[in-house]
């Protein structure tokens, strides 16, 4: 997951978004209070707490609680997908995910997002 998570901000950063990484979700959920971001992505099994309590934050989180969340997880049965829907996810992607699937989400999110 250490490896997904450089890589994937590596690939945000070369495509030129500034792509903030966390090795585990409570330091994802203290990088917030910090900085303001556009989107969050998020997988479902993180070390400490899930991405369905995260998200679950956020979405409590006065000044986040809006923010476009893409969930990329193995977990692509239907019981989590409808979860990661009811709990305020905008975006579900099944891993191995697609560089070009995930830059085309990343761009409708923030474009619809920031209007």
């Amino acid at each position: 997951e250490k490896e997904l998570n450089r890589t994937m901000c590596s690939f945000l950063n070369r495509c030129g978004y500034e792509a903030v990484g966390a090795l585990n979700a409570n330091e994802a959920y203290d990088e917030m209070y910090g900085q303001m971001f556009d989107l969050i992505i998020s997988d479902i099994m993180m070390p400490r707490m899930d991405g369905f309590e995260v998200t679950n934050l956020v979405r409590h989180h006065d000044v986040h609680q809006d923010l476009p969340i893409i969930m990329i997880t193995s977990r692509t049965g239907e019981k989590h997908r409808e979860r990661a829907f009811s709990l305020g996810v905008t975006h579900y992607m099944g891993k191995p995910f697609q560089e070009a699937e995930l830059l085309s989400n990343v761009e409708n999110l923030l474009e619809t997002s920031m209007g």
